[in-house]
């Protein structure tokens, strides 16, 4: 018997769709993650990015369990002496919805090349609405 590698001329991206309205960021960031580098495909190769598309739609119904509104806090420094800036999860996911889902994502992917292509391919949107219609992508698994 004899292993196979993807290549990446064989590569086949598949498009799928997840709604966010009612889940917890965590789990579905998961499935998300490892839909864009493709280790939910059976011929998964580390070094070929073989990842899915993925749309993700009503990231303002996100849930978030414990006290991770109050307690999580992100922090972002401009580089200058004190320009750190702490942002509670409750205030940015009022804010930018959106950018809390991505950063759960991006954190979960490789901190590389490859990990900031297949970040590319990640699509999320506030609402139910998206221009992603025409790609006809299936549920995520």
């Amino acid at each position: 018997m004899q292993t196979t590698f993807a290549k990446l001329e064989d590569v086949s991206r598949t498009w799928y769709i997840a709604s966010a309205k009612g889940k917890v960021l965590g789990p579905l960031a998961t499935k998300v993650a490892l839909a864009l580098m493709g280790k939910l495909k059976p011929a998964f190769t580390p070094a070929v990015d073989a990842g899915d598309h993925v749309v993700v739609t009503d990231v303002e119904g996100l849930v978030f369990t414990g006290r991770k509104l109050t307690n999580k806090i992100y922090r972002f420094h401009s580089g200058f002496i004190g320009g750190i800036k702490e942002i509670p999860l409750g205030v940015m996911h009022q804010q930018k919805p959106e950018e809390v889902f991505m950063l759960a994502v991006k954190r979960m992917l490789p901190k590389s090349i490859q990990g900031r292509h297949q970040l590319k391919r990640l699509k999320v949107y506030k609402g139910a609405i998206h221009p992603h219609a025409g790609q006809n992508p299936k549920p995520l698994p």
